[in-house]
C-alpha cells in the first residue's frame, strides 16, 4: 500500500506544481502590467487568481496525462528510469511553455487579448513576426526566457526529485485503481461536472476586461483556439440570413448616396492616397489629442477637410490595407490578405481606378512579402508597384524598410518626373512609425519609455510628411490634385483610460488636400470608417461604387451615419447616438452608451454578414 501511497503522492505533486507554476506566471502579468494592475481592487486582483484557478487545473490535466501514464509503468519499470521519461517530457514543455508566456506577455500590449490561435497567421514569416521588436529588446528576451527556464527546470527537477525517488515497483492490483485516478483527469480538464465544457468566457468575472483577461490561462487559452478553428463555420451567427442583411440595409441604404458636386473642382482629379502607420487620433492635436506630436498635420488640417469621426476598422496593416483599398471588413482572427484565394475574390480601388483611365502606383519601402501584400496588390493590376527591394540597404532601419525620409524623398521624386502620367492614382504607405521606432533623427519626446518612442516617431514622420507636401504643392499636378492622408489603423498609444478596444484605440485622422477641393478649411463630423474610402471615391469620379458593398458614403450627412471595428473576439459600433461594444469571449457587451439598441443589432449583424461573406470567398 505504501507504493500505491507514493505514486498518489507523484501524482498530486506533479500536478499542482503545475497549477503552482500558472499562479506565478499570472502573478507576473500582473506585476508586468503593474499601472493596470493597481487599477484593480484588492479583491477585483485576488479574484483574478480565484476564478483563473479553474483554467489552470484544467490545463494542468492535460500536461499531466502522460507522466502519470509513465507513473503506472513504475509497478513494472525502475524509477530511474521512470524519472528520465518524466523529466525527458516535462523540461522540454516547460521550456517551450515558458517562451509562450513571455510572447503573450509582449504581445499583449499591442493586441489586447492573450495569447492565441492569430500568432500562428505569422509563423511563416519570422522575420516579419521580430521585425516590431529592437534587436536589443530580442536579445534581453531570449536572455530573459533562458534565465526563466533554467530556474523552473531547477525547481521542477528539486520538487520532482522528492516524489520519484519513492517510486518503487508494485503489484498488479494498483493497475485498476491507477487507471482510475488518470480517468478522473477528465473532471479538470472539463472543468467538472457541469453539460458544457469550461471555456474562457467561464473565468470572466468583471466589467473591467483587464481582470478578466489576466484571469485566462494563456497557454490554455492559446491550445483551445487552436483545437477550435472555425472550420468553415462562422462562430457570429445571430440572425437568419436574410434577416441580418436586412437590418444591415436598413440602416445602410439610406447612407449609400451623397451630394458630392461641391467637393471637388474637377471630374478627374489627380488622387494621392498617402497611408500613415499606426498614427492613432490620440496623437493628434486637431482631433483633440495630444497637441504637439503632430504638429504639420494639425496645420494641415486647417488647409483641408478634416473628418473628425473617422476610425480604422481593424488593428493590423494586413487588415487596414483591403478595408482602404476594397473596403472589406477585416475579420477578428484572420487576414484575407494573407489567403490569396480568398483576396483575389476581392474588388480593388486599384482596379476601378484604372477603367476610369488613372494611371496607378502602389510604393511601401518594406518587404512587400509581408502577409502576402505583394500577392494582394498583383491582384490589384497595379502599374507600378516599389518596395523595399528599390531601396539602399544602408537606408533602412534594422527591422521594418527604408526610413521614412528617404521613402517620401523616392515617391516624390517619381512624382516629379517629366513623363509622369495623369490622372495618377497614387497609394503610399509608410513604415518608420512601426515599432521598434528606429530612425535617424531627433526623438522629440525621448526614449525613456515606449509611449515616449512613439511619440517620437511619429513626430518624426509628420515631420517629412510635412516636408512632402511643401514640395507637392509646388509641383504642377497639385492644382488639379486630391491628396489623402489617413492611417493604416489606430494604435494602443499613448494610453488611453477605459477599455482597451473602446472606439478611441480605433479612431484616426483623415485629411483630405489639395487643389482639387472646392472648398477648404472644413470639417466632416460624421461617423464613417476605412470601407467607406473606396465606395466614396469611386462614387464622386462616376465609377462603379456598388462593388464595395461593405461600404457607404461618407458625405452622406445622415444622423445615423456609423463606423464598425473588428478586434481579436470582438467588435465596436459607434454613431453620433451611441456607442456599442461587443465580446464574443464572454458574450457580453462591455460598452454600451447613448442609443446604444439599434447599433446592437447591426454591429451584430455585420460581424455575421462579413464573416460569412468571407467563408465564401
Amino acid at each position: 500500500m505504501n507504493n500505491l501511497k507514493n505514486r498518489f503522492l507523484f501524482t498530486a505533486t506533479y500536478y499542482f506544481l503545475w497549477v503552482l507554476y500558472f499562479l506565478l506566471a499570472r502573478l507576473l502579468f500582473l506585476l508586468y502590467y503593474f499601472d493596470k494592475t493597481s487599477e484593480l481592487s484588492f479583491s477585483t486582483t485576488l479574484q483574478t487568481f480565484l476564478y483563473g484557478i479553474q483554467l489552470d487545473f484544467s490545463f494542468a490535466a492535460y500536461l499531466a496525462i502522460i507522466p502519470f501514464l509513465i507513473a503506472l509503468f513504475s509497478i513494472w519499470i525502475p524509477k530511474k528510469i521512470i524519472s528520465y521519461l518524466i523529466k525527458g517530457y516535462t523540461f522540454p514543455i516547460l521550456t517551450v511553455i515558458n517562451l509562450l508566456m513571455l510572447i503573450d506577455i509582449s504581445l499583449y500590449n499591442f493586441w489586447g487579448v492573450r495569447i492565441d490561435a492569430t500568432v500562428l497567421n505569422y509563423i511563416n514569416t519570422p522575420k516579419a513576426m521580430l521585425a516590431s521588436i529592437s534587436t536589443l529588446q530580442l536579445v534581453v528576451g531570449i536572455f530573459v526566457w533562458i534565465v526563466i527556464s533554467l530556474v523552473a527546470i531547477f525547481y521542477f527537477n528539486k520538487i520532482l526529485n522528492k516524489a520519484l525517488n519513492k517510486l518503487n515497483k508494485g503489484k498488479l492490483i494498483e493497475v485498476p485503481v491507477f487507471l482510475l485516478l488518470i480517468g478522473g483527469l477528465i473532471i479538470p480538464m472539463r472543468g467538472g461536472f457541469a453539460n458544457i465544457p469550461i471555456n474562457q468566457s467561464n473565468v470572466y468575472f468583471s466589467k473591467n476586461m483587464f481582470a478578466n483577461h489576466a484571469a485566462v490561462n494563456f497557454i490554455w487559452n492559446f491550445t483551445n483556439t487552436i483545437s477550435h478553428r472555425t472550420d468553415g463555420k462562422n462562430p457570429y451567427i445571430h440572425y437568419k440570413k436574410d434577416l441580418a442583411k436586412n437590418i444591415i440595409n436598413t440602416s445602410k441604404n439610406q447612407l449609400l448616396t451623397a451630394k458630392t458636386d461641391t467637393i471637388l473642382n474637377t471630374k478627374r482629379p489627380n488622387v494621392i492616397l498617402l497611408i500613415w502607420e499606426s498614427l492613432s487620433a490620440k496623437a493628434v492635436g486637431a482631433l483633440g489629442g495630444e497637441p504637439n506630436v503632430t504638429v504639420h498635420l494639425n496645420k494641415l488640417a486647417k488647409e483641408g477637410i478634416l473628418f473628425t469621426n473617422f476610425y480604422g476598422n481593424g488593428d493590423r496593416t494586413d487588415k487596414g490595407v483591403p478595408a482602404i483599398l476594397s473596403g472589406y471588413y477585416p475579420q477578428p482572427t484572420n487576414s484575407i490578405m494573407k489567403i490569396p484565394y480568398k483576396a483575389r475574390k476581392l474588388p480593388m480601388l486599384t482596379k476601378e481606378m484604372k477603367t476610369l483611365g488613372y494611371h496607378t502606383g502602389f510604393y511601401y519601402g518594406g518587404d512587400s512579402n509581408f502577409g502576402n501584400m505583394i500577392t494582394y496588390l498583383r491582384n490589384g493590376k497595379i502599374d507600378k508597384i516599389v518596395d523595399g527591394t528599390e531601396f539602399d540597404k544602408a537606408d533602412w532601419n534594422s527591422k521594418w524598410g527604408a526610413h521614412d525620409h528617404v521613402f517620401l524623398e523616392r515617391f516624390m521624386k517619381d512624382l516629379s518626373a517629366p513623363d509622369l502620367k495623369e490622372p495618377f492614382f497614387e497609394v503610399a504607405l509608410t513604415l518608420t512609425s512601426h515599432e521598434p521606432y528606429e530612425f535617424p533623427d531627433e526623438y522629440k519626446f525621448g526614449k525613456n519609455s515606449t509611449e515616449n518612442l512613439y511619440r517620437s516617431a511619429q513626430a518624426y514622420t509628420d515631420k517629412y510628411i510635412g516636408k512632402f507636401i511643401e514640395e507637392a504643392k509646388k509641383q504642377p499636378w497639385w492644382d488639379t490634385t486630391l491628396l489623402i492622408i489617413l492611417s493604416d489603423h489606430g494604435h494602443p498609444l499613448p494610453k488611453h483610460k477605459g477599455y482597451f478596444n473602446a472606439p478611441k484605440r480605433f479612431q484616426i485622422p483623415m485629411v483630405w488636400l489639395g487643389g482639387a477641393l472646392n472648398k477648404t478649411g472644413i470639417t466632416i463630423d460624421t461617423f464613417s470608417a476605412q470601407t467607406d474610402l473606396a465606395y466614396t471615391l469611386a462614387a464622386m469620379l462616376g465609377g462603379n461604387s456598388a462593388q464595395f458593398e461593405f461600404g457607404k458614403h461618407i458625405f452622406n450627412t445622415s444622423q445615423n451615419q456609423y463606423a464598425h471595428y473588428v478586434f481579436n473576439k470582438g467588435f465596436g459600433t459607434v454613431s453620433k447616438n451611441g456607442t456599442f461594444v461587443y465580446d464574443y469571449v464572454s458574450n457580453k457587451p462591455v460598452l454600451q452608451e447613448g442609443n446604444y439598441q439599434s447599433l446592437d443589432s447591426l454591429g451584430k449583424a455585420i460581424s455575421q454578414n462579413a464573416y460569412q461573406d468571407f467563408l465564401d470567398k
